[in-house]
């Protein structure tokens, strides 16, 4: 069976779609995972103000591990490449791009 005209094409990346713009859901992704960390941390920070550089150490670095975690993940990035592909294609398709669901925190 052949691939649909155009899959080749609709499957390569640009530069800055590889670079900037599937790391980005990538980042995302990772921090709605990591949500409990970054809770911990946020938390963590908002209770000790400037001292939080001394005192917020283990929290950052159980939220480091966590993040770095996910970026670090082969599988993970090929998730966000799918999530992405599937993405540019709607958009190619209707013309009308989706709106990203962006969680607001303090990190």
């Amino acid at each position: 069976m052949e691939p649909p005209p155009g899959a080749a094409e609709n499957s390569k990346l640009r530069h800055v779609e590889k670079d900037v713009l599937i790391p980005q859901i990538m980042r995302d992704r990772a921090k709605e995972l990591c949500s409990d960390e970054v809770r911990a941390f946020t938390k963590c920070c908002q209770e000790t103000g400037l001292l939080m550089v001394v005192k917020c150490r283990q929290e950052n670095t159980a939220l480091k591990d966590c993040l770095v975690g996910y970026y670090s993940d082969p599988l993970f990035y090929e998730e966000c490449k799918a999530e992405y592909l599937k993405q540019r294609e709607e958009y190619r398709r209707t013309g009308t791009k989706k709106k990203r669901q962006r969680h607001t925190s303090n990190v």
